[in-house]
């Protein structure tokens, strides 16, 4: 990771996968949220105190025998962190922009010590898609929908973070020429939309029960923008504590699935359960932070595995 003119670029560590087919659009994925799409998976941070000695960081998580297969794409041969050039990320954050090949690193933190879902999202669609593929997220910690990221179709004021979203996205695609220089204006596609949101408005009863109908707007309308009427969406869980947790968050999980299932936003629409990739505090190195997962990479890691595979699945099912 390099700093240039208060830009974060991540520099790649491996050419560019030989499948990527060069001549066709680049496949844009659009992947928005608050803090856990940021990403607050751990990757080598192990400090007793504040990282719990490094229980469930990416470093140490990996070195899990019955797992090493699982993760065994993320190093290469020498043990340094594996980039792939066929599939470009783009995150503006407050410490500066970052942009570059899929690796760890692209999170709301300067360096490269946390990940989100967007590492294995990443790799299960590259592994499927034999174009070149461009992942842009938009995320901010402590936004609700109800508020922050209204869209326009749900009434009242749009939300501030909702078109502050539809401005990144617009300035990454006006800019992929220049962050990606090998881009060479060959066109790009809208591909799919992903979302991984939902914690703020869990502490207002208007947001509870808003949020299944504003989801749908968001869908709606994200669709419109881009003049797609059957976009893929994947509408990741709020599956933080597993299973057993308040009738706040229950109240919200159903929003989401029923949200889903409405005919008002077709087939190709998918929910992923979460709950399952929870982790106990005491096996994580952030053991404060709930609302975060406590900051364990494995869940982070499958989490981003389950909203890649579903969105592999959408664009199965529409070819």
């Amino acid at each position: 990771m390099l700093r240039l003119m208060g830009v974060w670029v991540v520099v790649a560590a491996i050419p560019m996968s030989s499948h990527a087919d060069a001549k066709k659009p680049v496949q844009v994925f659009l992947l928005a949220g608050q803090s856990n799409m940021e990403g607050q998976g751990v990757v080598d941070l192990d400090h007793p105190k504040y990282y719990n000695s490094g229980r469930g960081i990416l470093k140490n998580v990996m070195k899990n025998p019955a797992m090493a297969d699982r993760y065994k794409h993320l190093k290469d041969k020498d043990g340094n962190w594996t980039s792939r050039e066929d599939v470009w990320v783009r995150f503006k954050t407050k410490h500066g922009l970052k942009k570059g090949p899929l690796t760890i690193g692209f999170t709301g933190y300067p360096g490269k010590h946390h990940i989100g879902p967007e590492l294995q999202i990443g790799h299960q669609l590259g592994d499927h898609i034999n174009e070149q593929i461009l992942l842009i997220k938009t995320a901010w910690g402590g936004k609700s929908l109800h508020k922050d990221f209204r869209p326009p179709s749900a009434g009242g004021e749009t939300g501030a973070y909702y078109k502050q979203m539809f401005a990144e996205i617009d300035e990454a695609l006006k800019q992929m020429g220049n962050d990606f220089p090998v881009y060479k204006d060959r066109g790009y596609q809208i591909a799919g939309f992903i979302w991984f949101q939902g914690w703020n408005d869990m502490f207002s009863e208007d947001a509870r029960n808003e949020y299944e109908q504003n989801l749908v707007h968001l869908i709606q309308d994200v669709r419109k923008q881009f003049k797609q009427p059957n976009l893929p969406v994947v509408i990741g869980e709020l599956g933080n504590g597993g299973e057993k947790v308040g009738k706040n968050m229950i109240t919200l999980r159903k929003a989401q699935a029923a949200a889903a299932k409405r005919p008002a936003v077709g087939k190709r629409v998918r929910f992923v359960k979460t709950t399952s990739f929870a982790r106990p505090a005491k096996e994580s190195p952030n053991v404060g932070h709930g609302h975060h997962w406590f900051g364990n990479a494995e869940s982070y890691f499958l989490i981003g595995d389950a909203l890649g595979a579903a969105m592999v699945d959408l664009l199965k099912e529409g070819q």
